[in-house]
């Protein structure tokens, strides 16, 4: 009796149309007769590298994409010397796409991580580039829901 249930779940499953909701089906939406850039520039690289947004200058469209990334390290807390015993790193984008002077879709995304000093600078420096890596990626999954919603 549990094979056969088992065997029904599975095709009823398999037929209900589920699709995995970071698939990008329509990737024409992901051109734009123009991309305006600002703040961080790695960030923004990043961006439109893992998201495969281009500019299409040929194109019929005049659909536009803002984006405005910043990353700003916070000292959160100090010792009684004046040491820094802890950081926050957080990443902020500002999203926009417009076609003409009509906003098609807005959004701000913002990701951040606290953690405590490292006595080596380089270290803590290293350790700041991951953090600002993971929160882009964190940043860019974001994006891709927002996206295809």
């Amino acid at each position: 009796m549990k094979k056969i249930l088992k065997i029904f779940l599975l095709i009823f499953l398999s037929g209900c149309g589920h699709q995995p909701i970071f698939l990008q089906t329509n990737l024409e939406d992901l051109q734009f007769a123009k991309i305006n850039l600002s703040g961080d520039k790695e960030i923004n690289k990043k961006i439109i590298d893992s998201l495969n947004f281009k500019e299409q200058k040929n194109i019929d469209k005049t659909k536009e994409l803002f984006l405005d990334a910043n990353y700003v390290i916070y000292e959160t807390s100090k010792d009684s010397k004046g040491l820094v015993v802890s950081y926050r790193s957080e990443v902020v984008i500002d999203f926009i796409i417009k076609n003409k002077d009509k906003v098609i879709k807005q959004k701000k995304f913002n990701q951040s991580y606290e953690y405590n000093n490292f006595e080596n600078s380089f270290t803590l420096s290293q350790f700041q580039n991951k953090i600002k890596n993971n929160l882009t990626n964190k940043i860019i999954e974001e994006i891709i829901l927002h996206i295809n919603t």
